[in-house]
């Protein structure tokens, strides 16, 4: 599912302008879709829908950068824009899995003896 996100991204990518706001959302969610599976199931379901594309997500960022201007200069720190892209694409916390189909493995050294 990885690569079917990966690919859905480059696709929306190619139809914005290279290194514009919009693409560099698609190359901040492919790094994430590497990171997390889980996730980049959910982006690639989400990219189906033209409200849920990389335009619209970077439309998210922008909005939080204007809400936090400093005179005429704003600026959103790649974790700021990582939680907005969470929320828009209802990932949940960095790490968590969502699905829940990876519990936490326990080791009990008393099997060992």
């Amino acid at each position: 599912m990885v690569e079917e996100a990966i690919r859905k991204l480059r696709e929306q990518q190619h139809k914005v302008k290279e290194h514009s706001a919009p693409w560099m959302v698609a190359e901040q969610l492919m790094d994430l879709c590497r990171r997390e599976s889980a996730s980049a199931e959910l982006i690639a379901q989400d990219l189906d829908n033209p409200e849920m594309g990389i335009v619209q997500a970077e439309k998210k960022i922008k909005a939080f950068a204007d809400g936090h201007k400093t005179g005429s200069f704003s600026c959103v720190t790649p974790s700021e824009a990582e939680s907005i892209l969470r929320e828009f694409y209802g990932l949940g916390a960095s790490g968590a899995d969502p699905a829940g189909e990876n519990p936490p493995k326990v080791l009990n050294l008393a099997d060992f003896l």
